[in-house]
């Protein structure tokens, strides 16, 4: 029982959860101080000086503190566009590297002339015929019929 608790706790998916779990808590706290101490401050300015915290109304002996539920819907929303951006951010850049990764180096001179020798053999060849010459050009199609047998 305890390899397989071992097992699974140091699997990398755990691992990688775990840090997540970490860092998303750290990154909770970082936002809901932004909030409270930037962000509320000039909200509670442009609206004249209202705390959010302590808006509430009492029906009975009932308190509704509808202004911390106020707070934390605007905690939420700043959280996840937050969050939204981060993860827009690393979508732009696994593309660019995936573009960069795509793309082919262009042929240099020397693959380019002897593309153009190796076709120029293979048609002198065939021209000869390849039965009296007893020569195999497996492998060795010209560019552009290559192109055609793969269609």
């Amino acid at each position: 029982m305890w390899k397989e608790f071992k097992t699974f706790a140091l699997k990398g998916n755990v691992l990688d959860l775990a840090i997540g779990v970490i860092i998303g808590a750290a990154f909770g706290q970082i936002v809901t101080s932004l909030v409270d101490d930037l962000i509320m401050p000039l909200i509670g300015l442009l609206i004249g000086g209202v705390d959010l915290h302590g808006l509430h109304f009492q029906y009975g002996e009932a308190v509704i503190n509808y202004g911390t539920f106020l707070q934390t819907v605007i905690d939420f929303a700043i959280i996840t566009l937050s969050i939204f951006f981060v993860v827009k951010g690393i979508h732009r850049f696994k593309r660019k590297e995936k573009s960069k990764a795509s793309e082919s180096p262009a042929p240099k001179k020397e693959e380019i002339l002897l593309s153009e020798i190796r076709d120029l053999l293979v048609q002198r060849y065939r021209n000869q015929g390849a039965a009296e010459t007893k020569i195999t050009l497996r492998g060795m199609a010209p560019r552009d019929e290559r192109r055609h047998r793969s269609n």
